[in-house]
């Protein structure tokens, strides 16, 4: 914990990143996402509950971050279909692959064709989801504290959607267009 002006600072977007890189080094198999974000909530219980409320910030922060309607076309694709939890179950999923990963889908959706457990997935259909992520601040601090987070302690935005985005997915030449390798890979 580090101190500012007397103050405990809180939680910022880089130590979040350390957190899920740290969660993903101390679990044995880094497919297990649902391990993954146990050990990401067992690391915060060791914080302060003013840090733990910062990484539910930091957490919603990257949700909002990532929604976008391609990137719930890519979960569309990847996991047969995708509900509005299924995207933040998938959007959780991908928070549990780190922060390079996370950073360069976002920015270049069809890396995830490039990504090791995307492409061995292919054949076998397994769907990537992670709603465990979506709680790994809540349950540090219930565990913590006994309490839940504050309820006002929490600010949701999500960005307006882009017109220019919003497309069929069932739409199988837009599909390909928009992500070629994903679209190929999953023979969609």
């Amino acid at each position: 914990m580090s101190v500012r002006n007397g103050m405990l600072a809180a939680m910022n977007r880089e130590q979040f990143w350390i957190l899920i890189e740290e969660a993903r080094e101390q679990v044995l198999d880094t497919g297990d996402d649902a391990s993954i974000a146990g050990r990401a909530s067992e690391l915060l219980v060791c914080r302060s509950s003013q840090e733990i409320a910062a990484a539910q910030q930091i957490l919603w922060d990257l949700m909002a971050d990532s929604y976008q309607h391609p990137l719930w076309a890519a979960a569309y694709i990847l996991n047969g279909g995708c509900s509005d939890d299924g995207l933040d179950y998938f959007r959780g999923w991908l928070i549990a692959q780190g922060r390079m990963v996370f950073e360069r889908v976002v920015a270049h959706l069809d890396a995830l064709a490039e990504l090791p457990d995307v492409r061995a997935a292919a054949a076998e259909g397994i769907d990537f989801e992670c709603e465990e992520m979506l709680s790994i601040a809540w349950n540090a601090h219930q565990t913590a504290t006994g309490q839940e987070l504050p309820a006002d302690g929490l600010t949701i935005r999500y960005p307006d959607p882009d017109p220019a985005e919003n497309f069929d997915f069932d739409d199988h030449q837009e599909m390909a267009r928009r992500l070629p390798a994903l679209t190929a890979l999953y023979l969609y």
